[in-house]
């Protein structure tokens, strides 16, 4: 039985991460979530790497969600749910805590799992044909709080409950409106808009972005579990480092900056 795969590339400093599982519309069987937690530390922890998108193969899906049809062995029993259940909350949370910039490039099916993961990357961009559905209420699936926060820290509680409640398809156009994704464009013109982003982001100061990334993260936090020592340190960082000096200097030269992230 074909499980699906992560592919992993790397193009100068963009890390692309490829759910491969196009006869399923590539949706997730427990070792995908395996190897996308390690694909995402693996890509973190390389300085040559400054965006990272996540993206479906082929043109018809992100992730449609997990693969059902693997549920009775992956999932069998209570013992087997935790382990998969380890498995998924490894994976979201190598995106969601990513030091990179993360975006995901949703083309098509978005659902379930897949929508999981879009919500724990930074930015989401998709197609004007894309989709998205948690199905969980239509499956008996009890949906963890970690991940339930995170999406309503994007779309609010109101929307929150009615994506879980109804457990239907919302268009492109509908996710936009409620913030669920940052920009939807024609399916033409996904590659070259999400190319445009890559580019944009990765001509910025790595330790700005690295330090914005971290900050807005503790600021999601209770107020009482934010390290706001953490948030002063990178901002001196950043004060103290190469690329505020090389920004300074283009500035004043008139030329693009070249930065370092030292």
């Amino acid at each position: 039985m074909s499980e699906g795969k992560i592919i992993a590339e790397k193009q100068n400093h963009l890390g692309r991460v490829i759910f491969d599982n196009v006869a399923k519309h590539n949706a997730m069987s427990k070792p995908m979530w395996d190897a996308l937690a390690e694909t995402m530390h693996n890509f973190d922890a390389d300085d040559s790497i400054r965006v990272i998108v996540l993206e479906g193969a082929g043109d018809k899906a992100f992730v449609s969600g997990a693969d059902i049809s693997r549920f009775e062995n992956e999932r069998a029993n209570v013992a087997r749910i935790k382990e998969y259940g380890k498995s998924v909350n490894s994976a979201y949370n190598s995106v969601q805590h990513a030091l990179k910039p993360t975006i995901a490039k949703i083309g098509g099916y978005c659902y379930g799992g897949g929508m999981g993961i879009a919500v724990c990357c930074d930015l989401r961009i998709c197609s004007d044909n894309s989709s998205f559905c948690i199905p969980a209420s239509k499956l008996g699936v009890g949906y963890g709080h970690e991940n339930t926060k995170v999406l309503m820290d994007l779309v609010g509680p109101s929307f929150t409950k009615e994506i879980f409640y109804t457990g239907r398809r919302f268009s492109a156009e509908e996710a936009r409106k409620m913030g669920l994704v940052n920009h939807v464009v024609a399916l033409s013109k996904l590659n070259d808009y999400v190319g445009d982003y890559v580019d944009t982001i990765s001509e910025n100061a790595p330790l700005s972005i690295k330090t914005t990334n971290l900050i807005v993260n503790e600021l999601l936090k209770e107020e009482n579990q934010r390290d706001m020592a953490l948030c002063d340190k990178l901002v001196e960082e950043c004060a103290a480092s190469q690329d505020i000096e090389e920004g300074r200097r283009a500035f004043m030269e008139k030329r693009k900056p070249a930065f370092n992230g030292r």
